[in-house]
């Protein structure tokens, strides 16, 4: 049986910089909790500004960072299974 698998990335937050950070500043979804498309996974914090991130498919949330964490646009944050 084959397992499918997607990350789900830190938003991209600055298109000239490719290096740009954020905080990891909410879960909405635990470890194992499963989730649909849609719903809404974490909140990201950058520069002073909220981005809430959404599951891009359904699947069973694998959390990768946690809150508080900094972390560069387009790293893994979770992984859906």
């Amino acid at each position: 049986m084959t397992t499918s698998r997607q990350d789900v990335p830190f938003p991209t937050v600055s298109q000239s910089d490719p290096d740009a950070e954020g905080v990891l500043a909410t879960w909405f979804a635990s470890d194992g909790e499963r989730v649909s498309e849609g719903d809404l996974l974490a909140e990201v914090a950058v520069d002073k500004v909220d981005v809430e991130v959404p599951a891009p498919a359904a699947g069973v949330v694998r959390l990768l960072v946690g809150e508080g964490d900094v972390v560069k646009q387009g790293t893994p944050i979770a992984r859906l299974e």
